[in-house]
């Protein structure tokens, strides 16, 4: 317990601390980079799987709408195919 004793020890303990503290924040960081690169990752792929799926749900309409005699349109705003319907009407008239 002597007091300069402590001192003198001390002295090489906020070094390593230091040290210590610094490997462990990287490290820390690192793991912290990685667990958000693999939730991007995930994050994207879903977009992507979305992307897909709302391309096939466009394509099953505009396919239902050709077997139903309605043109398909690039939107699907419910004005146009109305518009598109009438002028077919009025056509085969």
């Amino acid at each position: 317990m002597d007091p300069s004793g402590s001192d003198g020890h001390d002295s090489e303990d906020p070094k390593q601390n230091t040290a210590d503290m610094t490997a462990f924040v990287q490290n820390l960081l690192q793991q912290m980079q990685t667990r958000f690169q693999t939730m991007s990752d995930s994050i994207i792929s879903k977009i992507d799987e979305m992307g897909n799926r709302i391309e096939e749900l466009e394509q099953n309409i505009n396919d239902l709408r050709a077997e139903m005699g309605v043109e398909s349109t690039p939107s699907l705003s419910p004005a146009k195919p109305k518009e598109e319907e009438s002028k077919k009407e009025e056509g085969s008239a």
